[in-house]
């Protein structure tokens, strides 16, 4: 079927290089992802910076998290060829061959963070840096292919950006933005393994060790409800230390207790078996309920 798909697009190294499949090495649905978080951590710290400042930074940011991307696709293009999700990525149909794709990422790499540094600060250069070394050496070079928690140490790289926003505004770094943190990193897990669930074929042919090939479908569910339920105490978090209101806290809360429900209807499913049906439903949701939560974070701001 992969090679199909490969042979119908008809591609050769004459195709090669343009600017649109550059782009694509970037991961833009993550980089929209990143935009938007960076921008909640910057508007939500307690200064204002000028407008052209936060653009800049946030977009620098977003341009370090492409680059890490770029990275990403650069090392896993062995892995990206085998799946039917991936088979289609620039490196694999030939559209950007591996050395301009490395070369693209670490370009990319130093512009941001020298840059962030040149027209933010240093304390958000560095932070962008430690997030594109940890995603590309210790996510991809070293976790993915070596243990199925690689999904929930990994999660650091990608809960960093709304910190990285926060800092790009106060040059500082304090308890606030860590609820930003713990948020994305203890909603990833439960993200991906319910897309983990369904695309099981796909990690099994690329010799993934996600969970539902390692400890089986029961675990995985059982451990998609668990992280699903530790969104209850970190939601209250920011509450607690009086960061939000309640106008953060109610309707975040309903958004996490219907997560709850979706998780534990797949969970309660029959035992070692599972709905292909509910599990994209939850990952489907779960991508909702993160934006929405960081939307009731400007929301509770305004008011």
């Amino acid at each position: 079927m992969i090679k199909s798909k490969l042979k119908n697009r008809n591609l050769s190294q004459e195709d090669v290089f343009n600017f649109s499949e550059l782009f694509k090495l970037m991961k833009p649905r993550v980089m929209s992802l990143v935009i938007f978080t960076c921008a909640v951590g910057l508007l939500m710290a307690p200064n204002i910076i000028p407008t052209k400042d936060a653009i800049i930074g946030i977009i620098l940011v977003s341009i370090g998290a492409g680059a890490a991307g770029a990275l990403n696709m650069w090392y896993e293009s062995d892995l990206d060829a085998l799946m039917t999700r991936t088979c289609l990525r620039p490196i694999p149909t030939g559209k950007v061959n591996k050395n301009q794709a490395l070369i693209f990422g670490i370009a990319l790499s130093i512009f941001s963070v020298v840059a962030l540094d040149y027209f933010a600060n240093t304390v958000s250069a560095a932070l962008l840096l430690f997030t594109i070394l940890f995603y590309v050496l210790v996510y991809t070079v070293w976790l993915k292919r070596k243990t199925p928690q690689n999904i929930v140490i990994g999660g650091a790289a990608g809960a960093l950006p709304p910190v990285i926003g926060w800092t790009i505004a106060t040059n500082s770094l304090s308890i606030e933005p860590l609820t930003f943190f713990l948020i994305i990193f203890f909603w990833t897990p439960s993200h991906f393994w319910a897309l983990s669930l369904y695309k099981s074929d796909d990690y099994k042919k690329a010799n993934i060790p996600m969970l539902p090939l390692t400890n089986g479908v029961e675990s995985t569910k059982l451990n998609i409800f668990v992280y699903s339920l530790i969104m209850l105490p970190v939601i209250v978090f920011p509450y607690a230390i009086n960061f939000v209101g309640l106008v953060f806290l109610i309707p975040s809360l309903i958004l996490t207790i219907y997560y709850n429900y979706l998780c534990f209807e797949l969970y309660k499913f029959k035992k070692n078996k599972f709905d292909a049906k509910k599990a994209k439903t939850i990952f489907g949701y779960s991508i909702l309920y993160l934006f929405l939560v960081f939307v009731f974070f400007l929301i509770d701001k305004i008011l």
